[in-house]
């Protein structure tokens, strides 16, 4: 069996060189600018090329991050990243975008794709439609088990598998999470996580917990670290390439233990496995780290996954303040320690209840009102804060120390930076009038973009553009999307031009008499698959679809792009759900290319990032062609409903379903079992029915409604026909980001 890889995460140049040092086979960083983490500064290309270089030496490779959602406005910037990355040969780009992995395609195609773990692989079906695309490595979903890691692997032939052994866990699948970017346009899916999974939320007395009494505030969704230090022998047997660690906004401290641990298994003989495993878990403790579980390894349900009695800050709990003063200029707070402190170490102080968190390097310590560099556990102190910090009124502060101030100078000739920023000079200079032709080309040609056609070596098709759509009553084309069969059948107050029905057993189960009853309109039907399609139902899925369309039904909505691959030749209409995430024109290009005909933009994006985009396909519509539909995408919108901001694979025992929780700032949202998944959905719906017609003049062809995920009543669907009017009958509803800024 060839040796698996051991990936570490570098995002500075201390803890790269703690990796490599560490013994680490392999590095990943961020790309500057279009990244999935928030560091405090992105590491400048310069850094990145010689980083690469010093791997190549030593025979380890290193993969370069590109793994954030694009902005069309970004294009630009993207491209002329892509291209001087190509000339520096990083072992490989990770990426998310389909609009990257379109742009690599069709002009830099000596770079190396991975597929994010964002990208949401989670059956084989889609690790052989991503090594399709172009992904030689696909990095799996993190929510898998030992078993169903195994089966993917089987079914990969050559594609390289990914999986992360090690760090964070998001409590929703990667590539689902909506709830940052809901509290303020502060995408996941962008690297700009605010995560709300770490605050503490109150149980409100509503829903079927009627009358019950509100409970206290509690982490319900802040998940344990992942440690597959128990699992890792087996986890070896699944036939993957490498292991992952998670980390980039990491410290050197924190990457050398958790390398230097997972090191010691690798490279112990057999008979000494076990107690290279006992040593590990020592170096790793010294780590700083969150409580750890084995993730979802061992079961689909980990019972360990979530201790929400505990905040699940990073660190070393050192105690806790409710006051600060003033003395000699500086706010200084008191308390008793709970571990060892130098001034130099690196704290994280967590407001409750709002969970707010603020990370800064201690300056000034005071020991019974002696400045000291050093206090023990159990010490009396006193600890200047930052100038900015403000207490949260009523509440207290919890203190973490997250580093340690004893870490190894780096030397600064370690890395040949201003050598590799003089090769960079030059190859930007080289590059200057190609890059600029590319980006003429994607963004500012009147021309449409000419590619090939996926599978027919030298034949060629155009760009997609837009089709328009006009009805009478609504300014554009609105689609209904429902869980509810009655709803369909019954005489509605609604008129929608299409009804996209969820695709669960109890719905799949009326096919035949939803056939039978809508007849001729049975061809508005929609079937809407969920994003997520677990391993072990891949052949039913397959069966039903073979049975819907035996049935008459052609119309189906992709959750996944992958599910592209679950209709093979078959004469379909397949559409995009805003789960596949499109955010520029290359993306909805992809789209297209992949014989999709409509096709949803991403439900997070705000009105100037919608504009850019429709404006970029508007100027690429190919004059008088818009009919074609094998050269066409129309764009859609969700514009109402409360989108399922978690979708996550567990089931804790602690959710109360059906029942509201409160944030810090009494937002209320409702815990739901749905398609197999526990979902989160805001309390109420949010809405852009105010500005359809603006949407139109945009260029959006269709616009969704989804009342799906409740009991609708007479008097819901009263409400939702006078919204539709515009008719001032009810008060505003929340405009996601709308109105906002997506960032």
């Amino acid at each position: 069996m060839a040796a698996v890889e051991l990936l570490a995460p570098a995002g500075s140049v201390e803890t790269f060189r703690a990796a490599l040092d560490s013994g680490a086979d392999a590095v990943y960083v961020g790309a500057p600018g279009f990244n999935a983490r928030n560091l405090a500064r992105d590491l400048r290309l310069e850094e990145i090329g010689a980083m690469i270089h010093a791997c190549h030496k030593l025979g380890k490779k290193l993969f370069v991050a590109a793994n954030s959602l694009v902005l069309e406005k970004e294009l630009p910037l993207v491209i002329e990243n892509l291209a001087l990355l190509q000339e520096l040969q990083p072992d490989g780009l990770i990426v998310q975008d389909l609009g990257i992995i379109r742009l690599v395609k069709n002009y830099f195609p000596l770079l190396r794709m991975h597929a994010s773990t964002l990208m949401l692989a989670h059956n084989s079906d889609a690790v052989r439609f991503l090594a399709a695309l172009g992904c030689q490595r696909v990095v799996l979903a993190r929510e898998l088990t030992l078993k169903e890691i195994t089966a993917i692997t089987a079914g990969s032939g050559e594609t390289e598998i990914e999986v992360f052994i090690h760090g964070a866990m998001c409590f929703s699948y990667s590539g689902l999470c909506m709830f940052s970017s809901y509290l303020g346009g502060k995408s996941g899916l962008r690297g700009r996580c605010v995560q709300p999974c770490r605050r503490a939320y109150s149980e409100g007395s509503q829903g079927k917990g009627h009358g019950k009494k509100a409970e206290p505030s509690r982490y319900l969704f802040s998940m344990n670290d992942l440690s597959g230090l128990d699992v890792l022998p087996a986890l070896l047997q699944t036939g993957i390439t490498s292991l992952k660690i998670e980390g980039r906004l990491r410290s050197a401290h924190y990457v050398q233990c958790i390398v230097g641990a997972y090191r010691q298994v690798l490279d112990a003989a057999p008979e000494d496995q076990e107690r290279a495993v006992v040593a590990a878990k020592a170096l790793a403790d010294r780590a700083m780290s969150r409580k750890t579980s084995p993730g979802y390894f061992l079961s689909p349900q980990p019972a360990e996954a979530i201790t929400p009695f505990h905040s699940g800050n990073m660190g070393i709990h050192l105690g806790r303040f409710t006051t600060i003063k003033m003395s000699g200029g500086q706010q200084i707070c008191k308390f008793v320690l709970k571990g060892d402190l130098t001034v130099g170490d690196r704290l994280r102080l967590h407001r409750e209840p709002s969970g707010e968190r603020m990370p800064y390097r201690l300056k000034a310590l005071f020991v019974s009102g002696v400045q000291q560099d050093q206090a023990i556990s159990g010490s009396k102190v006193s600890i200047a804060l930052p100038d900015d910090f403000e207490m949260t009124a009523g509440g207290h502060v919890e203190v973490y120390k997250i580093d340690s101030a004893a870490g190894r100078p780096v030397n600064p000739n370690f890395l040949a930076t201003a050598e590799t920023a003089r090769e960079l000079a030059g190859i930007r200079k080289k590059l200057s009038r190609s890059i600029e032709r590319v980006v003429v080309k994607v963004c500012d040609s009147d021309e449409p973009d000419v590619v090939p056609v996926p599978g027919k070596k030298g034949e060629k098709r155009r760009k997609p553009s837009l089709r328009p759509g006009l009805k009478k009553g609504l300014p554009l084309e609105w689609w209904l999307k429902t869980d509810s069969v009655k709803t369909l059948l019954s005489d509605m107050p609604l008129s929608p031009d299409r009804v996209l029905l969820s695709f669960d057993k109890q719905i799949l189960s009326q096919a035949g008499k939803i056939k039978t009853t809508l007849g001729s309109k049975a061809r508005m039907v929609v079937w809407a698959l969920p994003p997520l399609i677990m391993e072990n139902e891949l052949s039913r899925f397959h069966k039903q679809i073979t049975i819907l369309m035996r049935t008459g039904f052609r119309s189906f909505q992709l959750g996944h792009i992958s599910q592209v691959a679950l209709f093979g030749k078959e004469k379909v209409q397949l559409f995009a759900d805003y789960t596949l995430n499109l955010l520029n024109s290359q993306a909805m290009a992809m789209a297209g290319d992949l014989g999709l005909s409509r096709a949803q933009a991403a439900i997070e994006v705000d009105r100037d990032a919608l504009r850019d985009l429709l404006a970029e396909k508007t100027r690429n519509i190919p004059g008088g062609e818009e009919n074609r539909k094998d050269r066409t995408i129309s764009v859609g919108l969700t514009v109402y409903g409360a989108p399922a901001l978690y979708t996550s694979r567990l089931a804790a025992n602690h959710f109360h379903y059906e029942r509201q929780i409160l944030s810090p700032k009494n937002e209320a949202y409702v815990i739901k079992k749905m398609d197999g998944c526990t979902q989160t959905f805001p309390e109420r719906p949010f809405s852009l029915l105010p500005y359809l017609q603006e949407l139109r003049d945009m260029g959006v062809n269709y616009v969704v409604v989804d009342i799906s995920g409740g009991t609708i009543s007479a008097r819901n669907l009263q409400e939702l026909q006078d919204r539709l009017a515009n008719n001032g009958r009810y008060g505003k509803l929340s405009t996601f980001n709308y109105l906002g800024r997506l960032e």
